[in-house]
């Protein structure tokens, strides 16, 4: 999944769609369980793309560790 680095000044369809859907009162319980629930579909992606990535490289575990243990 790539990040786009582009300043949009429009809404894309998805984002109209979501604003209408969530155009009404909401709890604080329901905010944050919307969020969670963002949140966690993007960690998914997010650890797909970081084991798709770690296994094209092919990095072991010694070298993750060596990573994290590098000093800056």
């Amino acid at each position: 999944m790539a990040v786009a680095l582009n300043q949009h000044t429009e809404l894309n369809p998805v984002q109209i769609s979501l604003l209408r859907l969530f155009n009404r009162p909401m709890s604080e319980k329901e905010t944050l369980e919307i969020r969670n629930l963002l949140v966690d579909h993007y960690s998914e992606i997010l650890k797909h793309e970081v084991t798709k990535v770690i296994a094209e490289k092919g990095y072991t575990s010694e070298d993750l560790d060596n990573l994290l243990n590098a000093e800056s």
